[in-house]
């Protein structure tokens, strides 16, 4: 009888080792597999490194509807922009750099020219300001409307 318990036990401890096994290959193919995403290269990437040689500055802040839309045009480039988080955590608040450089509405670029331009800016406009070749292929223009509605006051 005693046996049998023993094999039991076997079993049991044999089955776990294997759901623990095919878990752990679940969770390593997954990491691999997101890591291989994440990687894959922007349309956008050699012009937001451009503009970020370029000196061009974009000043925005986490819940601005404005500055998300303007990320949205650059798609997995966006990891390129030279882009300067405007609020602290609290949301409330303004950091100092861009205190310092007197930011009063999201987004807000500023060229190296010293030139600067708020709300949603087209590709064509940063391509223009800053003399960054857009790719071939890229549409120029996209439709954006940039008007003083287009930019987040701060509060």
């Amino acid at each position: 009888m005693e046996d049998f318990s023993y094999l039991v036990y076997f079993m049991h401890m044999k089955t776990k080792i294997i759901w623990s096994i095919v878990f752990l290959v679940i969770v390593v193919g997954g990491a691999i597999w997101a890591s291989n995403i994440e990687a894959k290269p922007g349309k956008l990437d050699q012009f937001a490194q451009c503009l970020n040689d370029s000196g061009a500055k974009f000043y925005g802040a986490f819940w601005c509807p404005h500055c998300a839309a303007q990320k949205k045009l650059f798609g997995n480039s966006v990891t390129k922009l030279p882009y300067i988080e405007c609020s602290n955590p609290d949301g409330q608040t303004q950091t100092q750099i861009c205190k310092d450089k007197e930011i009063k509405g999201y987004p807000t670029w500023i060229f190296a020219d010293g030139s600067q331009v708020s709300g949603e800016q087209t590709l064509a406009t940063l391509s223009e300001k800053t003399q960054c070749e857009l790719p071939g292929g890229t549409q120029a223009e996209t439709p954006v409307d940039t008007t003083t509605s287009e930019v987040t006051p701060i509060n």
